[in-house]
């Protein structure tokens, strides 16, 4: 049996279609019911359905008076405070394009993405960096201000247009912006029957920053979508507020990545819970030492998803369908994904390959902006390529073996760093794990593990001796402070690569 999967029938996305209109589509029957709340430790602030469509629609109407056309671009410089969502929803009600990056970048960053997307519009709060040149910027207080303009109707159009714009973590060696077609909303409702089993009366806590698509799709736009209630730490909320945030928010379902998990646990204590559900993690690879301490914790599972900038999340656990030991989880209901070997065909089941998507999928990405040539090699035909080593099981559970460009090579071998990383965690006091090749010269590279715990390299070792072929086995062990993480949270093995080869 080859690895992919076949259609099934979806139904259609409407033909006329706006984004921001079907997130929001709940607020007519649920005007008054609380929509978003953002969390402090002093307390709380709350938007009703009603509030946020009113603001939606003040904003579009404010940013269409200001001169902006249907298809300009603006760049959201708005860090986790109601601004983002009500920016971002506002633009796409209007037809204009709203830009999702990082607010932690610095002003050579964001002036290379400016240089490139040259935004008709900067929106931007406080403290956060600029880009150097001339653009026109909009204060976050000036945006809050359009809330009360009289409220534009969304623009309704083809749901394949464009509709937003995000970065990618840029571990290709440089961030791209992927171009988002109005349909990609529509695809997640596969997400909610395959991943999360959200419902109305959901009270969704979500960890994450508003710029990541991670958090405004899990954590707002699905709980909009399906007239829940979204929760989100405020922007002074530290990892160290988050279990009491959560036990006093009446939180049903938990999203949020695995480093976000790990924080949580540290303290061993066992969260008092009762109301919750399940967690939901995706954003990288779930330690399975993580999953067992979360359900020890908390007496709930977590569910695991696989997405990435392109697609969000298209494979997952849930509810329904659990995934097996070491699994990521399945296909979504409705997605064609495949294992692809180097000449794009579908492998056997069990075999290693690419992980693909199929480009009929309604939340592929339309393409990365003004690259034409660099969005049509990432396709085999009609499948992208994710760039993901994975292996599908005969029952359809996916394996994931790491990023394709962070698979190393052991003696002709190649060996996945996630499965390395698993085996050391596992050792007393290891800490965080990350595992790379490192070079040693133009001929000779070796496997290096990165440790945070106090476990010595002879202890570590020792472990990898007992769990781990020997051509698996790290060669080098280091430990250091803090792993170095990316935008998102996720490990970023390319930095430690780019120090650490220089001094080995």
């Amino acid at each position: 049996m080859l690895s992919l999967t076949l259609p099934t029938a979806q139904a259609p996305c409407p033909a006329s279609f706006n984004l921001a209109a079907y997130v929001l589509s709940r607020a007519a029957d649920l005007p008054g019911k609380v929509a978003l709340e953002i969390l402090s430790p002093a307390g709380s602030e709350r938007w009703s359905y009603a509030q946020l469509d009113r603001a939606v629609r003040g904003i579009a109407a404010g940013l269409l008076a200001q001169g902006l056309a249907p298809g300009d671009r603006i760049l959201l410089r708005l860090g986790n405070s109601v601004e983002f969502p009500l920016a971002f929803l506002g633009a796409v009600a209007a037809g204009v394009l709203p830009v999702a990056c990082p607010a932690g970048l610095s002003v050579a960053e964001i002036s290379r993405i400016a240089l490139q997307l040259a935004p008709a519009l900067i929106v931007a709060a406080p403290g956060l960096a600029l880009p150097g040149g001339a653009f026109t910027v909009m204060s976050a207080e000036t945006l809050m201000a359009l809330t009360e303009a009289p409220p534009a109707p969304y623009l309704m159009d083809d749901p394949g247009r464009a509709a937003y714009l995000v970065y990618t973590s840029g571990t290709s060696g440089h961030p791209r912006a992927v171009v988002h077609a109005h349909r990609a909303i529509w695809a997640r409702r596969m997400m909610v029957q395959g991943w999360s089993g959200l419902t109305e009366a959901d009270r969704m806590f979500h960890a994450g920053a508003f710029n990541w698509t991670f958090t405004l799709g899990t954590g707002l736009f699905d709980p909009w979508t399906a007239g829940a209630t979204a929760l989100v730490p405020d922007a002074g909320a530290g990892p160290g507020d988050l279990p009491g945030l959560l036990e006093s928010s009446n939180v049903t379902l938990f999203a949020a990545a695995p480093g976000v998990y790990r924080q949580i646990l540290k303290s061993g204590a066992r969260l008092s819970l009762p109301g919750l559900r399940h967690g939901l993690a995706a954003g990288e690879k779930l330690p399975d030492a993580t999953r067992m301490a979360w359900e020890t914790a908390t007496g709930t599972p977590i569910h695991e998803a696989f997405g990435l900038s392109e697609c969000s999340t298209f494979l997952s656990s849930s509810p329904g369908r659990p995934a097996p030991q070491g699994a990521v989880g399945y296909a979504q209901p409705g997605r064609r994904i495949a294992v692809l070997d180097k000449n794009g065909q579908p492998v056997a089941r069990g075999e290693v390959g690419i992980l693909a998507i199929h480009r009929s999928d309604p939340g592929l990405f339309l393409g990365y902006f003004a690259a034409p040539e660099e969005t049509a090699q990432r396709f085999s035909g009609d499948w992208f390529r994710t760039g993901d080593t994975v292996r599908m099981a005969a029952d359809g559970a996916i394996h994931s073996l790491g990023r394709e460009d962070d698979m190393m090579n052991a003696g002709g071998f190649r060996v996945s760093p996630v499965e390395v990383e698993a085996a050391l965690a596992t050792c007393p006091g290891a800490g965080e794990i990350a595992v790379t090749e490192l070079r040693r010269d133009a001929e000779v590279s070796f496997i290096a593990a990165f440790h945070t715990g106090p476990a010595t390299a002879e202890a570590l070792a020792a472990h990898a001796a007992g769990c781990l072929a020997r051509y698996k086995q790290p060669r080098q062990y280091r430990r250091i402070d803090q792993l170095p993480v990316g935008a998102n949270g996720k490990t970023d093995r390319r930095a430690l690569r780019e120090k650490w080869e220089t001094i080995t």
